[in-house]
């Protein structure tokens, strides 16, 4: 079965990420075409990159890598959480993709983006990351906005329409993942 991991991208307190994460997640499981799971940066505390070789050598020194290594390889696909910081994505998402390297190879991502403007620029950005790690990237995102689907801009009330949007970007990511096990096959 293909396993895609949505990967909540924020680890601030009180964080609206968490709501986000959740009702994609909740959307995903009513799926019968992959398992999902959420794998959440706060529960992987990685410090700032410590690693003294480039990770394209995955030659892994830290217990904290080296567990963060298992824990992405296991997955086919990934959906991306991530809140719009300064016009792009949070630093600790970014800290722990460049920890590794052919953990992330030729697998496929979606985006769920949630901001002042739906987070469009931080997915933008994360679109060119994940090109250079050999990620696919789906073209459907979610993109939500702080003013029209958070309440006080906290409490997650995500507009009807979204939901659609949202399985469009599962139907592109179930469909990538599965596509590219041949590729995962001959590494």
């Amino acid at each position: 079965m293909t396993k895609i991991a949505i990967i909540l991208g924020s680890t601030r307190p009180g964080r609206n990420g968490a709501a986000v994460a959740d009702w994609i997640l909740d959307i995903a499981k009513q799926r019968s075409d992959a398992e999902f799971e959420l794998v959440d940066l706060a529960d992987h505390p990685l410090p700032l990159l410590d690693e003294a070789l480039p990770p394209s050598l995955g030659q892994y020194q830290n217990d904290h890598t080296k567990a963060w290594a298992s824990r992405i390889a296991e997955f086919d696909g990934y959906v991306f959480v991530t809140p719009e910081y300064n016009h792009s994505t949070t630093g600790a998402l970014k800290n722990a993709i460049d920890y590794l390297y052919a953990e992330w190879n030729n697998k496929a991502a979606g985006f769920v983006g949630y901001g002042a403007d739906g987070g469009v620029r931080a997915v933008e950005h994360l679109r060119l990351i994940a090109s250079e790690l050999q990620i696919v990237t789906v073209r459907a995102q979610v993109a939500l906005s702080l003013l029209a689907d958070f309440e006080n801009y906290s409490v997650f009330k995500p507009g009807p329409h979204h939901r659609a949007t949202a399985e469009a970007m599962l139907d592109q990511l179930v469909s990538w993942s599965k596509a590219m096990q041949p590729l995962r096959a001959n590494t």
